[in-house]
């Protein structure tokens, strides 16, 4: 009994608040970001009041890419990382689009062409962020933008983007995290779970799915223990700066 009971519990992780097996959760987000694809970025813009390319531009600029390099960009979503790493790079590089959901990675194939670049220079490829379908020390920068906290298993992850980077590359990653401004806190609660979710049903006709969001967000380790996480995944140099009061995080750290 005892053994079954254990086992059960193994094999439950959550979405959002809710708790669902494993087998489930990978499925659910599918659905969440089949729904929403056509209008994540306005999406982006309304619940964030146009911050998140504030610190996207922040990302942009401590991102280690230059002329020339090899990025992957996980969970790309609709492409407007990419699109700034290859602005960053001057078109002299590759950047990989990879995300496991196909109607989000339609909308980046569809940005990244709208932005004139062609294949060769930003590729398109489905693939599991956990398992993903790149050789061993493949690239020079992996990023992941709003994305992780989506996994079903965030530490298989990092453990992906660390195989795949070069001796020398750099993992970065922008995340919502935790306020750390007094009373911030119970302002960002009282907007996040009153009015983004019925943004989200106004905008995209889905409540659900930012109803979501914003438990996802909650459930995603804070800045302290996301770090530790990055560093037993084998990275090194890991830092992180809180923006917007803590609000979101920008994580780094180094394969060495």
């Amino acid at each position: 009994m005892l053994f079954d009971t254990l086992a059960h519990m193994n094999s439950q992780t959550h979405f959002g608040y809710e708790s669902v097996d494993v087998s489930e959760k990978a499925d659910k987000v599918m659905g969440v970001f089949s729904s929403v694809a056509n209008k994540y970025d306005i999406m982006n813009d309304a619940m964030s009041a146009g911050m998140h390319r504030l610190w996207k531009r922040r990302m942009f600029s401590v991102a280690a890419v230059k002329p020339g390099s090899t990025v992957l960009d996980v969970a790309a979503g609709s492409g407007d990382i990419s699109i700034g790493f290859m602005k960053k790079m001057k078109r002299e590089g590759r950047v990989i689009l990879t995300d496991l959901n196909g109607s989000m990675l339609a909308e980046g194939a569809r940005r990244v062409l709208d932005e004139g670049l062609l294949p060769g220079k930003a590729d398109c490829i489905q693939s599991d962020g956990t398992k993903l379908a790149f050789a061993d020390n493949s690239f020079d920068v992996v990023s992941i933008a709003f994305g992780l906290r989506n996994f079903v298993d965030i530490e298989a992850g990092l453990a992906e983007f660390y195989r795949v980077l070069k001796p020398g590359g750099q993992f970065i990653c922008l995340e919502f995290s935790r306020p750390v401004l007094p009373l911030l806190d119970v302002a960002y609660d009282a907007y996040s779970f009153n009015v983004i979710p019925a943004m989200g049903e106004w905008i995209t006709g889905d409540r659900d799915s930012y109803q979501y969001l914003v438990e996802s967000i909650r459930r995603f380790p804070d800045q302290k223990r996301f770090a530790k996480l990055i560093d037993w995944a084998g990275f090194e140099l890991v830092k992180h700066e809180n923006m917007t009061g803590g609000i979101v995080a920008l994580h780094r750290g180094y394969k060495c």
